[in-house]
């Protein structure tokens, strides 16, 4: 069994061994004690996150990953003007409208909606960027948009989607593809009739073709942005 110094050399090269990531070892921190890794610092976007979480877990040597890893904002912002956009998407968002909301500003609570005879409560906190989304929503689809919201504002360094939901659903390939189309649907920088979406052991495979890199690079995100997602293929082509 590898020592700790050995597991330490082994995660590094996990990180670097996948471009994706963009490992820069000054901002990423890793320690090990026990078989149990924590990972802590910055990196460029949700996917780099999600990967370097995934090849971490994916070493023998480590029994579990603890995640401080967070993405660095596009633009960065305070904690109220997060938590009163992510307020503002939610209470926006149609599939969302059954549901309560409530907001945690300062360790105070508030409640900004409670429609009668409604299903499902979200509530909202933010600390130092991070999102946390807790309660419980009437579906998965419902979940998921939760926390698609929730990563479209600019500000956000990470979203904690604890959302439960009830009656519980099973979940499979087919709800992750809806939840990405709907994604690519809802956002206004990506044309969705141009691009195709199958999932596999919840791989997202994006195909077809938009006018630019960054349309592209977009509708990426937004598959990496949903819950559940493991891996992000994009062959999605540029045509000038």
């Amino acid at each position: 069994m590898a020592n700790g110094d050995q597991t330490l050399e082994l995660a590094r090269a996990a990180l670097r061994s996948e471009p994706r990531i963009r490992y820069e070892p000054g901002a990423v921190h890793l320690a090990i004690a026990d078989r149990i890794l924590t990972v802590e610092g910055e990196v460029e976007n949700v996917a780099a996150k999600k990967l370097a979480l995934e090849r971490l877990a994916a070493i023998p040597e480590v029994a579990w990953v603890v995640d401080r890893l967070h993405v660095r904002p596009a633009t960065p912002m305070e904690d109220s003007e997060i938590s009163n956009r992510v307020r503002d998407a939610l209470l926006g968002e149609p599939a969302l409208t059954t549901c309560a909301l409530r907001q945690w500003l300062k360790g105070q609570p508030e409640m900004v909606r409670k429609p009668p005879g409604g299903a499902g409560l979200i509530d909202l906190k933010v600390d130092r960027g991070v999102v946390t989304l807790d309660g419980d929503v009437p579906g998965l689809a419902q979940k998921r948009l939760a926390g698609l919201l929730a990563w479209w504002v600019p500000g956000t360094r990470d979203v904690v989607n604890g959302l439960g939901v009830t009656p519980p659903e099973a979940d499979n390939d087919e709800e992750i593809t809806d939840a990405v189309r709907t994604a690519l649907e809802k956002d206004p920088f990506v044309n969705p009739d141009q691009i195709r979406v199958g999932t596999r052991n919840a791989v997202v495979t994006l195909a077809g073709g938009v006018p630019t890199e960054s349309e592209r690079e977009m509708a990426e995100f937004d598959a990496w942005f949903i819950f559940g997602v493991n891996d992000v293929i994009n062959r999605i082509a540029v045509h000038a």
